[in-house]
Formats: C-alpha cells, structure tokens, sequence
C-alpha cells in the first residue's frame, strides 16, 4: 500500500542539549489507523511537531504522501500542512472564532475557497462529526465533548490526508468517548492517535507503535503489545484494572 506517512531516521536534539528522537523510522500506509503509545518524556509530542514541519533541524527525513517535510520550500510546506491536520487535546486551543461555523471556515478560507464551496466544505465537515445543527452556536455554549467534535471538524474541513490526535479521548464522559470513536471509525483518513488511553487505542486503532527513551521499542498489532506484560512493563505502560486485551480479538 501507499505510505501516507514515513520516517527515515528521525533524530533531534532541542537547543539546551536533550536528545528526544534518536533515528526514528517508520512508516504508516494510506488509511491505517496507529496508536503511538509511550511514557511521558519518550518523545511522542517530538515527533508529531515534525509531521508538517513545526520542528526541524535534524537529522532524517519525514515524506508526507510523498512530499519531504522541508521548511525552505514553503509552498510544499503549506501543502503538508493542509494534508497533515492536528487535534490538540485541549479544543480551546483551536476555537477561537464567534461561531462553529466561522471556526470551521477559518482554515479553507486562508486557502482561498469562497462562497458556495467554502459553505459546502464546511457544513460536510460538521455533518461528519455530527454538529451540523450547532452551525451558528458560540463555541463556548457546548459542552466539551461537542467542542471536541468541532475541533476535529476545523481539521476535516481541510481535507486532510492525516488525521494526528492527541489524547482524544481525555477529559471526555463515556457516551462522548462513544460519539468521538465512531466518528473516527468512520473516517476514510489515515490516523495516528497519540494517547495513554489503552483501551481506546485497541478499540480504534488496529496498529500500534511503542516509542519510548526516544526510539521504536515495539511496532505491530495493538492487542499483542498490549498482552505483552514484559513489554509494557519495560515502558511504563499499564492497561487500566480488569481491563484485558485478549477479550477484543473476537471484537
């Protein structure tokens, strides 16, 4: 298959000397859908601010659906960043207009779509996360589960290639956490899901990658790593109490 994403020896060190990426390489194909899994401090935020280009000035490359993340050609780097669309895990941190339907505008309408197609761009990015009808709510009026589903709709509206999440489900009661998988169930884009949310990384996502002091320490189907109790020791992963991987195979 097609790589939508993929890493070549990815190293970077910060400007105070910390070495957080030592020669990561992976590769992700068209429409899969990967958990990045690790402790804190094992590099996973690192790593996601070089998908479209935020960090740079290391070592390695990183191809988005065949284009190298390079910040000295700004017209491809406007193009990576349109295809690869982060959700951070405070929404706030991404509405910021009076409404959710000028939220959602905000990023096509930089590209310079206008008029009929700006409002049809906008109101299938709502349709498909299931806010339509908050179109002209303020985005504070919603509870933080619908405010969730919104940011993730400012990045659809994009039509992005990869869906990046960070810690979706956080902060989110059961019946949002619910709503919010089956919406990326039922998206036809690659995802890379960044959480400590175990059970909801093996629910999404089939595949996982384990980083952790910088490096892949483990890579491949989620519900095996999660059974590997010498792995998940061995990087401070623990599975929440009663919770047991083996019970989703037959899901």
């Amino acid at each position: 298959m097609d790589a939508s994403l993929e890493l070549s020896g990815l190293a970077y060190a910060y400007p105070d000397g910390t070495q957080a990426l030592f020669g990561v390489t992976t590769s992700i194909a068209r429409g899969e859908r990967v958990a990045l899994l690790g402790p804190n401090g094992a590099g996973k935020t690192t790593l996601v601010l070089h998908l479209n280009g935020i960090l740079h000035g290391g070592a390695g490359t990183v191809r988005v659906g065949g284009m190298t993340v390079d910040p000295s050609d700004k017209k491809a780097l406007k193009e990576i960043r349109r295809r690869v669309g982060i959700v951070f895990q405070d929404p706030d941190d991404q509405l910021f207009m009076p409404t959710v339907k000028e939220d959602v505008a905000f990023g096509p309408a930089n590209l310079g779509l206008r008029g009929r197609d700006l409002d049809r761009r906008v109101a299938d990015a709502l349709e498909r996360v299931g806010m339509a009808e908050f179109a002209d709510r303020a985005p504070q009026h919603l509870s933080f589960g619908q405010r969730r589903r919104v940011a993730v709709a400012t990045v659809l509206a994009m039509e992005p290639e990869i869906l990046v999440l960070d810690e979706p489900s956080s902060n989110l009661d059961p019946a949002s956490r619910r709503e919010l998988a089956e919406i990326l169930l039922s998206l036809d884009v690659t995802v890379l899901m960044v959480t400590h949310d175990l059970p909801y990384a093996a629910q999404l996502c089939p595949r996982a990658l384990v980083l952790s002091g910088g490096v892949i320490a483990a890579d491949g189907p989620i519900l095996g790593l999660l059974s590997d109790a010498d792995l998940m020791a061995a990087h401070r992963l623990e599975l929440p109490f009663g919770f047991v991987p083996q019970a989703l195979s037959g899901a």
